[in-house]
């Protein structure tokens, strides 16, 4: 029983990553119906953003802010860099070919993608970069038997805290009621008089910012990087904004939960050698049998 309990956290632990990505996901699609593939890969640009500063900033950070401060301090500069650059993509990459449709989204969404990700290549290089293990503690705690670290406790307290936060906006808050608006409507809702350039600006810079602080907390859980992983976490994220019901918020929070616990629990029961391949049978049994996902997309809401 322990054991089945220590690895649920480990799977909420992971699932806590794959939600704050997906969020990004769920978000944009909900308002713009638009894929943003280049979530992935900012995702990883936020990611080497901490590992700049906690590891080759080391003396600086560690002086200043402390340990635990340093790691804070690395999730904030992540989400607020990769919140500007997600803001730079929607003006550079998607708004030019709006009046285009949605098949010239994607692929300029694949095209951003490719130059984010070959941009870390060129930067940090090809091999694969560590946070180092001695900036990062991992201190084992022992609960009644159950063992957790603290970096695992410090990563769920924030995920939750930061996915509680974003759902009370969006379900709690008059700008929520406007965002939720747009999803069902955007043009409605902009005849109805609702800033629909200030909606957008916050998912794209809201969503991209999440990403990057859950690129930090992998780097620091991990202790690895490399800069073609937004590649797998994207693509799991985004089954997880399937599974739990695209442009649905929480949808995607509890899609990306399930997600890292069914993952975790078919690597230690089956084989981690099959991992990945849970993620894909779950997606395609999803399509098949709930294709609006567990929550479903919400097509009639009075705001």
């Amino acid at each position: 029983m322990k054991l089945i309990i220590e690895q649920l956290l480990n799977g909420l632990t992971i699932g806590s990553f794959y939600a704050l990505i997906a969020l990004g996901y769920s978000m944009v699609y909900g308002v713009m119906k638009l894929i943003n593939f280049a979530h992935g890969d900012l995702f990883t640009l936020g990611s080497f953003f901490g590992y700049t500063l906690l590891v080759m900033g080391t003396a600086y950070v560690t002086s200043t802010f402390g340990i635990w401060g340093g790691m804070i301090a690395a999730m904030l500069v992540a989400a607020i860099g990769i919140g500007v650059m997600g803001l730079i993509v929607e003006r550079l990459a998607y708004r030019p070919i709006y009046p285009a449709g949605r098949l010239p989204a994607v692929v300029s969404a694949l095209g951003v993608s490719i130059i984010i990700q070959n941009a870390i290549m060129v930067i940090w290089g090809a091999r694969p970069q560590a946070y180092t293990s001695d900036l990062i503690p991992n201190y084992m705690l022992n609960i009644a038997g159950l063992r957790i670290t603290i970096l695992q406790i410090i990563i769920l307290i924030l995920s939750f805290l930061f996915m509680s936060l974003l759902y009370y906006v969006i379900q709690k808050t008059t700008f929520g009621a406007a965002i939720r608006a747009a999803a069902l409507d955007r043009e409605t809702a902009a005849l109805m008089g609702i800033n629909i350039n200030l909606i957008i600006f916050f998912i794209f810079a809201l969503g991209p910012a999440l990403g990057g602080t859950a690129g930090v907390m992998v780097g620091m859980y991990y202790r690895k990087i490399t800069f073609i992983m937004g590649w797998n976490y994207g693509l799991k994220a985004f089954t997880a904004t399937i599974l739990g019901g695209i442009g649905n918020i929480p949808g995607a929070m509890l899609g990306g939960l399930l997600l890292g616990i069914l993952e975790m629990l078919g690597s230690v029961y089956i084989s981690t050698a099959y991992k990945d391949v849970f993620v894909f049978l779950i997606l395609i049994l999803v399509l098949i049998f709930r294709p609006t996902g567990i929550l479903g997309e919400k097509i009639d809401e009075k705001v």
